[in-house]
Formats: C-alpha cells, sequence, structure tokens
C-alpha cells in the first residue's frame, strides 16, 4: 500500500478522533472515556484492515509471476510494516490501559492518603504497578522493532 493511501485512510480517520474527543469533553466530561475508548477501538480495526490489505497485495503480487528478488524484497518490506503496525499498536493499547488503570488507582491512593497520610508509600507502589502497563507495552515494541 502506497503512502499516499496509507494517508488518506488516516488523515480522516484522526481527524474522527480527534473531534469526537473534543465533543466528548465539552458536553459530557463523564462520558469522554467511553467515547475515547470507542475512538482507540475504531482505530484499532483500521489498523487491522491496513495490515490485512497489506497482506492480500504482498500475496497478489507473489501470485501475478513477480520475479523472486521483487517478491523478496516486498515480502520483506510488509514484514517490516507489520511489525512497526504491532509495535505502534503495542505501545497504544498499554498506555491507555494503564492511564485507566492510573486513573483508578491515583484516585483511591489520594483518598486514602487524605484520611492516612502515613500510607503514601504503599500508595505510590500501587500507582507504580499501574504504570509498568506502558513499560511492558514499551517493551514489547522494542522486541518488535528489533525483529523489523
Amino acid at each position: 500500500m502506497s503512502p499516499l493511501v496509507t494517508s488518506i485512510i488516516a488523515v480522516p480517520l484522526i481527524a474522527v478522533v480527534v473531534t469526537s474527543a473534543v465533543l466528548a469533553l465539552r458536553r459530557r466530561p463523564r462520558h469522554a472515556a467511553a467515547v475515547l475508548l470507542g475512538s482507540a477501538a475504531v482505530v484499532m480495526l483500521a489498523a487491522v484492515g491496513m495490515l490485512a490489505l497489506t497482506a492480500t497485495g504482498a500475496a497478489a503480487g507473489t501470485s501475478a509471476g513477480v520475479a523472486v528478488t521483487e517478491t523478496t524484497t516486498s515480502t520483506s518490506s510488509s514484514a517490516a510494516w507489520a511489525a512497526l503496525l504491532g509495535a505502534a499498536i503495542a505501545v497504544a493499547g498499554s498506555s491507555i490501559g494503564a492511564a485507566i488503570a492510573v486513573a483508578y488507582t491515583g484516585a483511591a491512593a489520594l483518598a486514602a492518603m487524605s484520611e492516612r497520610p502515613e500510607i503514601f508509600g504503599r500508595a505510590m507502589v500501587v500507582v507504580g504497578l499501574a504504570e509498568g502497563i506502558a513499560i511492558y507495552g514499551l517493551v514489547i515494541a522494542v522486541i518488535l522493532i528489533g525483529k523489523a
């Protein structure tokens, strides 16, 4: 898939996500998280669809009798593209999960510390464990980029 086609697909999708986030935050701040998660799901489905189109496009190119050297180059470039897309999905998914976890654990930690300030250390450990989810996604992304 050419970069032009990818940008034609990606730019309106990003515009929809940003617009829905802004509208959700203005009208109903409490429902903004649900709208953002729905938008993230749509973006993830679009990324999987683009990956499927790329994979089938590479398969169609090999069955059309393309030279062996061109087939090897296109297959390796599509594999690298798939690894980079997987890394992006890993970072995005883990960051969203970590944000949700930190929101809940941070609020609970602040509420607990307002009653008993001496539990600050234990509360921060729990919040740090929630932030670890994003680090796991980053590690997976580094592994995938290393294989690309």
